[in-house]
């Protein structure tokens, strides 16, 4: 697999060039952040390894995006702000022209068999190859939408629909990257699938992403139930219930600044 089939290209420990691959939705010279939540999340995968194993397992990932991402390098550390042997909480920053562009705050905790109390998840999605596929550059430009298999479960309306989604990209190219870190590298495409109104009329970027897990999904394609709310006053929220082959695994949510597009 080459350099573009990936989304970034490794350039040391902690520096990375995006390709085009990357480019966003809203503007398609700079990033889309989807890519890079799976990035981060393949970083802290490695940090961790890095220290040995343990019984720790992510159960919370949330994300602030703090500026614009180009086209650039950039670098992404990952830091242990509270340690623990049942619980600890990591940081991951993305550094972009200087600056920090994204922070990332991930819970871990430890893990145990409860599965002989286990309820109240969604009902399992049906397959992906049991639906049509849909082309979503119609409706979005930019090289991350054109990686994306996109398969709709049932019809697509206004601020809600039920899609899988894959991609054909890696993260990284010529290192391991697991199932779990790839799926969180879609999980912001939420917002984009279920458009309430036309990117051409209205502007709604989000500006985080929280993803609160129950188990460890798998697989390649990630399922995304979604609802978009658009309040009176410029204020926006997409949810997603989260699902991989084997059923419901987890939830999204996005906070969406609204405004009317003027050019």
């Amino acid at each position: 697999m080459t350099s573009v089939d990936s989304y970034f290209v490794r350039l040391d420990d902690r520096r990375f060039r995006p390709t085009r691959l990357t480019g966003g939705a809203w503007t398609t010279s700079e990033q889309h952040i989807s890519p890079m939540i799976g990035l981060i999340t393949h970083a802290v995968e490695r940090f961790c390894a890095d220290r040995g194993p343990d019984r720790l397992e992510i159960s919370r990932i949330s994300v602030d995006i703090l500026g614009v991402l180009t086209l650039d390098e950039f670098s992404v550390d990952v830091e242990v702000t509270r340690p623990g042997r049942t619980i600890e909480l990591l940081e991951a920053v993305v550094v972009s022209g200087e600056r920090p562009a994204v922070r990332a705050r991930i819970w871990r905790s430890i893990t145990q068999d409860t599965a002989g109390i286990t309820g109240g998840e969604d009902e399992t999605l049906p397959a992906p190859e049991t639906v049509e596929p849909i082309d979503l550059t119609g409706v979005w430009p930019g090289g991350y939408i054109e990686s994306l298999a996109a398969r709709p479960v049932g019809a697509v309306k206004p601020g809600r629909a039920t899609v899988w989604i894959a991609t054909r990209a890696v993260p990284v190219p010529g290192e391991p990257v697991s199932d779990f870190a790839r799926l969180m590298g879609l999980v912001d495409t939420a917002n984009g699938l279920s458009v309430r109104e036309s990117p051409d009329s209205w502007l709604y970027p989000n500006l985080d992403l929280t993803i609160h897990l129950f188990r460890r999904p798998s697989g390649g394609w990630l399922g995304l139930d979604t609802t978009v709310v658009f309040g009176a006053a410029g204020h926006g929220v997409t949810s997603s219930h989260l699902h991989d082959t084997t059923g419901h695994f987890g939830y999204a949510q996005q906070s969406l600044t609204i405004r009317r597009r003027t050019a």
